[in-house]
């Protein structure tokens, strides 16, 4: 009795434990000690010798028997320097009021004319080539030079077809002009592999006072298209018996980096939360080894096209028909309304045991199915034929590719109750 009572008490204590060392995880990673785990300052390569390291800290094994890494080269822009944005003489605050396209060439401007383009202009491609055609020539109250005005568009001005084709003509404009896009929704970040010769930027509306009808822009952008090094960090745990199956789980470690010096995106939700999670599961798996080996792979190169577990799949490491599950994590901060499953229609009968196991312990409020997306790290395993599931957490928390995708801003509600889920769920299909 006394045992059992012991047991009972234990158990809430080794969940607060979890939560406490995650958060201290993603705390670490959303510090700008790791610059936004991107391609300026090496952000991304200290973040994978801090994963490496924690591996090695809780007893797992390198997958390749020489080394933790698995390194991989892509050309990448980088905004390695001075960003800033100044419109009618007000400076903007990078991240805030204003981000520029992640595809934006290194250019520098002062006072710059801002040339609207209007919904009729958009519709009717001659109105505006007619306009083109004056400023070129000097025939307006504008600079006849090319870099002596840019355009400016505001979102809130177009539909949703007039938006889709505004942003497809200033795309075609870019190899000449600077652009401007004056949006009233939320700024989404990412990253790209090339560069436009001009800047493209998103303003907030209200960041300025567009009374005037009479703008004028200032900028610096400093960008780079660099060959970057990254690294895959891969460790296992061996099976209690030698086994020829592995469990693999996944999350990516890469974000965004930095925007300019001043700016970083930390990635708090994405996905420091998901490599606090796998570092949990190594942790836990370390300490508690599984009938099959149990695989930890943290990725790189996911926000610039799934690279690092392309690459993995191209150049696999343990056989992938010998794996008989992979759990993708990304996005773990939050959970409130439960989880959603990207393959849950491609793997149905590991979903019903995903569901089983939940209610029967009562882990989430929901368990949401989704068909295949090429959305995250699981896609190239799927598409080899791997049985893979990608788990996003639901719940108010809405940032994502902003800079308050941060740690503060994470509740870690749920993560215990995941941590759980996933590890009934392993054992569940590892039996098999």
């Amino acid at each position: 009795m006394h045992k059992l009572i012991l047991l009972l008490f234990c158990i809430p204590f080794v969940g607060i434990a979890q939560v406490e060392t995650a958060k201290a995880t993603v705390k670490k990673l959303c510090s700008s000690d790791f610059h936004g785990r991107g391609y300026v300052n090496g952000g991304d390569s200290l973040a994978a010798n801090f994963i490496a390291n924690a591996f090695q800290q809780a007893g797992c094994q390198p997958l390749d028997k020489n080394s933790f890494f698995q390194a991989f080269n892509f050309k990448v822009n980088t905004f390695p320097n001075r960003i800033s944005l100044t419109i009618n003489g007000k400076q903007l605050v990078a991240g805030n009021e204003f981000v520029v396209a992640p595809n934006s060439g290194a250019d520098i401007a002062h006072a710059q004319q801002l040339v609207e383009v209007t919904p009729s202009e958009v519709a009717n491609p001659k109105l505006f080539k007619n306009k083109l055609f004056q400023l070129s020539q000097g025939k307006t109250d504008r600079s006849s030079s090319k870099k002596g005005f840019a355009f400016l568009f505001f979102e809130s001005k177009m539909g949703g077809d007039t938006l889709k084709m505004a942003r497809e003509m200033m795309a075609n404009l870019r190899a000449s002009y600077p652009i401007i896009e004056v949006v009233t929704t939320k700024f989404t970040w990412s990253v790209d592999q090339a560069q436009e010769r001009f800047p493209l930027f998103q303003v907030q509306a209200n960041a300025v006072d567009w009374s005037s009808q009479n703008w004028t822009i200032g900028y610096v952008v400093d960008a780079k298209v660099i060959n970057h090094t990254a690294r895959n960090v891969l460790a296992y745990v061996p099976a209690k018996k030698k086994s020829k199956k592995y469990i693999v789980f996944t999350a990516h470690y890469d974000h965004l980096g930095r925007m300019g010096q001043q700016t970083f995106f930390p990635g708090g939700n994405d996905n420091a939360s998901g490599i606090a999670m796998l570092l949990e599961l190594a942790n836990y798996y370390a300490k508690n080894p599984s009938d099959v080996n149990v695989v930890f792979i943290a990725f790189a190169g996911e926000e610039v096209g799934l690279l690092g577990s392309k690459f993995f799949v191209e150049n696999p490491l343990i056989p992938l028909e010998k794996i008989r599950f992979l759990f993708n994590l990304d996005i773990m901060g939050s959970g409130e309304e439960g989880v959603t499953i990207v393959n849950a229609t491609l793997f149905p009968k590991e979903f019903q045991q995903l569901q089983a196991c939940n209610v029967t312990n009562q882990f989430l409020p929901k368990i949401a199915s989704r068909g295949p997306a090429a959305n995250s790290d699981h896609y190239f395993f799927t598409e080899k034929g791997v049985p893979a599931f990608f788990m996003y957490t639901m719940g108010p928390n809405k940032h994502y590719h902003d800079v308050d995708d941060s740690f503060e801003n994470l509740s870690f509600e749920k993560f215990n109750s995941i941590y759980q889920l996933l590890i009934a769920f392993t054992a569940e299909i590892s039996k098999k």
